[in-house]
């Protein structure tokens, strides 16, 4: 007989005095199990100020590392070491020191999606949530180098009249997604309003009626009158999406051809593991104090700003 893992995973939160955090973008079974559910922003600020012994982070790896730099003390767990992030790893640490040495006089603004590393080089850590304070925090003529999305980059660059030099990164979800996929869509749905994740190109995002991060493409949904969706993002939104708005019609915006669309990386975090995480203390992330000393400077000046 299979085992209960809801059952046996809320047993064992109690009995570990552990808290699961899980993203947005997991399987809609691990969503419904976090006690904390929610975009990058979101689970950063709960992982500083939670009390809890243990944290098991149902995200990808970069998250889970977040959890550990600002909890250096607590036991910080992730499902599957195998979930990693695309963006993330279109940042190498040492080409991204050679790129930061050539600029010597540029602040470092890093995406939250990354390593350890890059945040240890970085000035200042954002979240798509909260990009905009973070930029315009500095001076308008201040140089600034803004890793490693350059979507999101140059998305902040035309709204925000900066011209930060960016890494070229990109998420292999969002940075797929074109024109000729939204054409498809819109002769399906006519009459869906388009939004998007800043993540996505520029020659897509210059179609959407919203640009926003997780959080506020659920929100912008919710509060809309209109009735119908397509969205450009990863498609694990839609389960918290569909909760909060029963009426609406959401379809997510799909490469040709793709029909498993989105995030296998998230996708790798189940039940299963969240239950071994918390009764074997498997998959522990483990990092230096040093690494994690200066890489919590940076985070901890985004959270101040937020």
């Amino acid at each position: 007989m299979e085992k209960d893992w809801v059952k046996e995973i809320n047993k064992l939160k109690k009995e570990r005095k552990a808290v699961v955090l899980a993203h947005y973008y997991t399987l809609p079974e691990v969503q419904d199990i976090a006690d904390c559910l929610g975009d990058s922003l979101a689970l950063a600020q709960y992982a500083e100020k939670t009390d809890a012994d243990m944290i098991v982070f149902a995200g990808v790896h970069f998250m889970a590392e977040t959890a550990k730099i600002l909890n250096p003390d607590k036991k910080v767990l992730i499902p599957d070491f195998h979930s990693r992030c695309s963006l993330a790893d279109t940042c190498p640490a040492e080409d991204f020191a050679e790129f930061k040495r050539e600029h010597p006089d540029h602040k470092v603004i890093s995406y939250i999606n990354c390593s350890a590393a890059i945040k240890v080089m970085s000035d200042v850590i954002c979240t798509s949530g909260n990009a905009e304070k973070i930029v315009g925090s500095f001076g308008k003529d201040e140089p600034l180098i803004f890793a490693p999305d350059e979507n999101l980059g140059s998305y902040l660059n035309r709204k925000l009249g900066r011209e930060m030099l960016l890494w070229n990164g990109g998420c292999h979800v969002h940075f797929q997604l074109d024109e000729e996929d939204l054409m498809d869509a819109r002769k399906k749905y006519p009459d869906a309003v388009f939004i998007a994740h800043p993540e996505c190109r520029e020659s897509l995002l210059r179609h959407a009626s919203f640009i926003g991060s997780t959080t506020a493409l659920i929100k912008y949904v919710k509060n809309s009158n209109e009735k119908n969706f397509i969205i450009a993002t990863e498609e694990g939104i839609l389960h918290e999406m569909k909760k909060e708005v029963k009426d609406k019609e959401l379809f997510i915006l799909k490469k040709k051809n793709l029909p498993n669309y989105g995030c296998a990386y998230m996708k790798l975090n189940n039940l299963e593991k969240i239950y071994a995480c918390l009764k074997d203390g498997v998959n522990e992330i483990v990092m230096d104090k040093e690494t994690m000393d200066k890489a919590r400077k940076p985070i901890l000046k985004m959270l101040s700003l937020s």
